[in-house]
C-alpha cells in the first residue's frame, strides 16, 4: 500500500509532496519548504515513516544549504538534478535514474530551462514538474542560468509526450488549483498551444516584468 500527500504552503503558494511505501514504512519528500521542517517531521512521526530521500526539482542558489533541519533529523539523502550544481547534495541525478523507496520506484526526467538543473519526477500515474510545467503556465526564464529554448524542448519532448491521463503536480500554483494532467496541458496551456519554438522563446524573453518573474520563481 502506498501513501501520497500534497502539502500546501499558502504563504509561498508552493507544494511539497510526500510519497510513501506503507508496507516498508519508507518515504520521500519532494520540494520541501525550508521553514516547514517541524510540520514534515510531525507528519512522518504520525504515519510512522522513515524519510529516505529529499528530492528537489530545481535550485536557484546552488551554494545555499537546502533542507538542513530535515537532513539532520532524518538522515535522508538530498538529491537534485546533475546540472543544478547543488554543492550540498548527496546525489546528483541524471536523466532516467531511479529513486527507490520501499518497493516503489520514482524516475528522474531531465527538464532544464527554468534553470539548467531542473528535473521532474515520474511516479506511477503522476509527474512532479517543479517550475518547468505549471497549471496553465510554465516557468520563467529570466534567471542567469535560464534558457527558453531548452525549456520549450523539455516541455514538448519530455513532458507533453507522457500519456494524457498523467497527473501533473507542480511546485507552485497561484490560481487556487492543485493538479492538472498532461492532456489538459497539451490542449489548453496558453503558453504552449499553437506556438512555434521561436515564438515561445520570444514570448519568454518578453515576459520579464517583476510581476511575471515573481509568479514563476
Amino acid at each position: 500500500m502506498t501513501h501520497f500527500r500534497q502539502i500546501a504552503d499558502t504563504r509561498s503558494s508552493s507544494f511539497a509532496y510526500l510519497l510513501a511505501d506503507m508496507g516498508k514504512r519508507e518515504a520521500i519528500l519532494i520540494d520541501p519548504v525550508d521553514d516547514k521542517a517541524t510540520l514534515y517531521l510531525a507528519l512522518l512521526d504520525e504515519l510512522q515513516l522513515r524519510l529516505t530521500h529529499l528530492l528537489l526539482t530545481h535550485v536557484h542558489n546552488p551554494q545555499a544549504p537546502a533542507a538542513g533541519t530535515l537532513r539532520l533529523s532524518t538522515g535522508a539523502i538530498l538529491a537534485a538534478g546533475a546540472q543544478s550544481g547543488l554543492i550540498h547534495a548527496d546525489r546528483l541525478l541524471q536523466e532516467g535514474e531511479y529513486i527507490v523507496f520501499g518497493d516503489e520506484l520514482l524516475r528522474a526526467l531531465s527538464t532544464p530551462g527554468h534553470t539548467r538543473g531542473c528535473i521532474s519526477y515520474l511516479w506511477r500515474d503522476r509527474v512532479f514538474t517543479g517550475d518547468t510545467l505549471l497549471i496553465g503556465d510554465c516557468g520563467a526564464t529570466n534567471a542567469a542560468d535560464s534558457d527558453p529554448g531548452m525549456l520549450f524542448d523539455s516541455l514538448t519532448r519530455h513532458l507533453l509526450t507522457l500519456p494524457d491521463e498523467t497527473l501533473v503536480y507542480p511546485a507552485h500554483d497561484f490560481s487556487g488549483r492543485r493538479v492538472s494532467c498532461i492532456g489538459e496541458a497539451r490542449e489548453k496551456n496558453p503558453k504552449l498551444t499553437g506556438i512555434t519554438r521561436d515564438e515561445f522563446i520570444q514570448r519568454q524573453r518578453q515576459a520579464t516584468t517583476p510581476q511575471s518573474s515573481e509568479a514563476n520563481n
